[in-house]
């Protein structure tokens, strides 16, 4: 006989003891009630023999019981410790995954910011794909990501060009600013000499501006 409910089979095992042991415990008593004796006389020795046969058997199916019921305690303890520990192995699990959640959650704003922020390459002037295509021909095949890399350097090495050519023109005036204020400082020196050629040529001008 087993039971619907209980579906382990240890424990259908101690069930089946237990209905055991009570049936043989019911059985003893109605042997001891269907042997009435009086008090004053000895039971005669077969039902005697036959009582202690019947108790022998109930008291092995008792120790059975016993044992059994022993071992279903120190099992349902087992079964609590592992209970426990994997509720706490669950616990930390869902710990982990909630973890895990806000991370990706995180990370998925970051990515968002990311890609809605106005990046400052964005804003540069670069010169149309079409253009930088007909410049670049060998990156007509390449990816956005590619492209735009080789658009930006290019812009740099134009740029860096064009400093260089800056930084000669630039050079090139300090050099002419130079020369100019030389030549206005030889022309001031060269006006200072005649003034003062004028002022010695004075005495001489007089000298021939006088009627004989």
């Amino acid at each position: 006989m087993t039971s619907t409910i209980v579906t382990d089979q240890f424990l259908q095992k101690v069930l089946e003891t237990s209905i055991e042991t009570r049936d043989q415990c019911s059985e003893l008593l109605n042997f001891v009630e269907a042997t009435p004796v009086p008090p004053s006389k000895p039971l005669p020795l077969d039902i005697q023999l036959e009582l202690s046969k019947r108790q022998k058997l109930f008291y092995s199916y008792l120790s059975i019981l016993r044992g059994l019921n022993r071992d279903a305690i120190l099992k349902v303890r087992g079964t609590k410790q592992a209970t426990a520990e994997a509720r706490q192995e669950i616990d930390r699990l869902h710990l982990q995954l909630q973890n895990l959640y806000y991370e990706e959650r995180h990370l998925r704003g970051e990515i968002a910011a990311c890609e809605s922020y106005d990046h400052r390459y964005q804003q540069l002037p670069l010169i149309p794909v079409e253009d930088f295509l007909q410049i670049k021909p060998e990156h007509i095949n390449g990816d956005e990501k590619a492209l735009m890399f080789a658009r930006i350097s290019h812009e740099l090495s134009e740029r860096e060009a064009l400093e260089q050519a800056r930084q000669g023109l630039l050079k090139k005036k300090q050099s002419l600013i130079a020369d100019n204020k030389k030549r206005k400082d030889d022309l001031a020196s060269l006006d200072k000499d005649l003034e003062t050629f004028i002022d010695a040529a004075k005495p001489i001008q007089k000298i021939f501006e006088k009627q004989y």
